[in-house]
């Protein structure tokens, strides 16, 4: 059996960080320049980190699958970022941003690494606003800040509606430097297809040049994976399509565990689903949910006459609105956490209060807010949001409440690393949502732009350090040694297997009913029996994929079928392992919700004694059942407790 050694430090959890940082390995400058880094995404993550360790003087190569690494998902966090820089004056701190991220994870989060993520978090914004990210301030000139769910501080800055996009160019900027002054090359257009092991150690990987299809190596001293989630293993998602998960399955098959694959996020301001040939979901800020209030009509009747369009929901008197988050969770009311709200809003629609065609759909209102600041402020702040919602919809949300509902968003498990960010696979690491470390089961909204840039920016650079200490006297990898060959060889013989299947049905038509069967059965709400069915039925979809899915093109051209069959080859494999850890997992927490385990008012009813565990999957080959272990959570810093938002 392998051992999980998080190498967390012994103290304080206020003092592990600086005193690893005071304890590990550095590298020389000199000595910098004699070692190589491969970096897979250029997302917030993967950008940070190769800026940052490009500007250490390492030699760094990056890969992306867009043409252009400005174009990441990353892009699309609209919302803002955390940091606990306490500018509100509102008793922020770093062990309250830490507290909340650890409650709003329903303590399924590792101590020390929440800690260290909330203790950087205020250099991110120095940083940021050194780079010149346009953050929003206030009268006096100060950075301003907004409420996010989860939390009764304001410490989310942002701008405007597009903070993600903002942070992006900061970052790509900082990218661009490095590659004009040639320690980071960059390859556009490139995705990785397997990671190739030298004695046991990560040295290079195998990528394809999407333009032409050739099948190119690429070697290094150490290999970061900073590809984001795998949303997109459910089909409709807010994720960009060409969002993936197979850089980080294809290191599980090489030996990197992966981490809670179940615990997947589903985002409850979602512009709902409004037809079976949609492609993709399209997300509304949460930062809408600061001044934007959710409710449906109290009525039947109401919301029979919204249905059949003989009434405008800004007709239904104030007195017949039910505020439901508002009236369940006094507290936090609107700014409950997303998976929180998204189970209210089900609730709701499953009692036959939703208000569109397909009864899944509640209100989004900013009426009251127009009136209490007017429109112009309302205007300022998600100006771009709401046009945005008016170009899909053809509905002015100035004048009528929008409609939303919940959908798959971010997914919390990825690559198991230790406090060093490092796989089980030597000189493998992970950073940002690829990896499981920093959100337990559930994800607090504006921490996924503060994990990426910590871990690129502030934890990554002096992690790798330690490792790449023992590496300043190897030689540059070979990429003509066997293992590079082997592993060559087995990518041209699993593009050329799927090439000849020439079956009757295409990639999306096998991947719609993939989406189908995770989101009925590993979705919002999941049961022991849904599990089991979900594990037969994508079973049996993977064997039709293999015997009858039809890719068009060449393998040796840009072929963007061959791209999408790739990726569902992974994810009907990865599906299946999110289906069997949600049926190991006998509780309920966070965005993990087993029907069978809640409270008498529908909470997430966690087993602390069972369940208090990072679940590590172990690949163990091709049609072998995986090997779980477990990583114990130790809570010193506060004490584990049923989450409460309503006082």
């Amino acid at each position: 059996m392998s051992i999980l050694d998080s190498k967390i430090p012994e103290g304080d959890v206020a003092l592990k960080w600086s005193k690893h940082k005071s304890e590990i390995k550095v590298v020389s400058p000199a000595n910098k320049r004699k070692l190589e880094v491969i970096i897979i995404g250029t997302g917030l993550g993967g950008g940070a980190a190769a800026a940052a360790l490009g500007e250490l003087g390492y030699n760094v190569k990056v890969f992306c699958i867009s043409d252009s690494p400005r174009r990441a998902h990353s892009i699309a966090a609209q919302g803002g970022i955390n940091a606990a820089k306490n500018y509100q004056n509102d008793n922020d701190s770093v062990y309250r941003l830490f507290y909340d991220t650890i409650k709003g994870g329903d303590y399924r989060a590792r101590e020390a690494n929440v800690y260290r993520l909330a203790e950087v978090s205020n250099n991110i914004i120095d940083q940021c606003v050194a780079q010149g990210v346009p953050f929003a301030r206030d009268y006096g000139g100060l950075l301003d800040n907004r409420s996010f769910g989860g939390a009764q501080v304001s410490r989310t800055f942002y701008a405007r509606g597009q903070t993600g996009q903002q942070l992006l160019l900061g970052a790509y900027a900082a990218l661009n430097r490095q590659i004009a002054k040639g320690s980071v090359k960059s390859y556009p257009r490139h995705e990785m297809l397997d990671v190739v092991l030298v004695d046991g150690k990560a040295k290079g990987i195998i990528a394809r040049d999407l333009t032409t299809g050739k099948i190119e190596r690429f070697g290094a001293h150490a290999v970061v994976i900073a590809s984001g989630g795998y949303g997109n293993v459910f089909f409709l998602s807010t994720n960009a399509m060409n969002s993936n998960g197979s850089a980080a399955w294809q290191v599980y098959k090489k030996g990197a565990m992966f981490a809670n694959p179940c615990f997947t996020q589903i985002h409850p301001t979602c512009i709902p689903v409004h037809g079976t040939q949609q492609s993709k979901l399209t997300l509304m800020s949460e930062s809408l949910r600061n001044d934007g209030r959710i409710w449906v009509p109290k009525k039947k009747e109401d919301v029979e006459k919204i249905r059949k369009k003989q009434i405008k929901p800004s007709q239904i008197a104030e007195e017949d609105r039910d505020y439901y988050l508002e009236r369940r969770y006094p507290a936090f009311g609107n700014l409950v956490p997303r998976d929180v709200a998204s189970r209210a809003a089900k609730e709701r629609c499953d009692a036959g209060f939703g208000v569109n065609e397909t009864g899944l759909a509640v209100f989004l209102d900013f009426k009251t807010s127009i009136e209490r600041l007017g429109k112009n402020v309302i205007a300022e702040r998600y100006g771009n949001l709401f046009q945005m919602y008016e170009k899909i919809t053809d509905v002015n949300p100035y004048e009528e409440p929008m409609q939303i509902y919940p959908a798959v968003h971010y997914t919390m498990g990825g690559i198991w690393v230790d406090y060093n960010l490092m796989t089980t696979v030597p000189g493998l690491y992970a950073i940002g949502e690829a990896n499981f470390s920093d959100h337990g089961a559930n994800r607090l909204g504006a921490s996924a732009l503060m994990q990426g840039l910590a871990d690129g920016y502030f934890v990554l650079p002096y992690t790798i350090g330690d490792y790449l200490a023992k590496m300043i006297q190897v030689p540059k990898t070979d990429t003509n040694s066997p293992e590079f060959e082997e592993a060559e060889k087995a990518v041209k013989a699993k593009i050329e297997k799927l090439m000849n299947i020439n079956g009757q049905k295409s990639v999306d038509d096998i991947h719609k009913a993939l989406g189908n069967i995770m989101w009925d059965n590993v979705g919002m709400a999941r049961t022991k029996e849904s599990l089991e069915k979900a594990i037969a039925e994508i079973h049996k979809l993977r064997e039709e994929f293999w015997k009858n899915v039809r890719v068009p093109g060449s393998a040796e051209d840009f072929n963007q079928e061959l791209e999408k069959a790739l990726r569902l080859a992974d994810f009907l494999e990865l599906g299946e392992l999110m289906a069997r850890d949600a049926l190991n997992r006998n509780e309920s927490c966070g965005g993990h919700f087993r029907e069978e385990y809640q409270t008498e008012e529908g909470e997430t009813l966690r087993d602390d004694e069972n369940y208090a565990y990072v679940a590590v999957w172990e690949y163990k080959g091709d049609g072998q059942a995986p090997e779980l272990h477990k990583e114990d959570l130790k809570f010193e810093a506060i004490k584990i407790a049923q989450r409460n938002y309503k006082d």
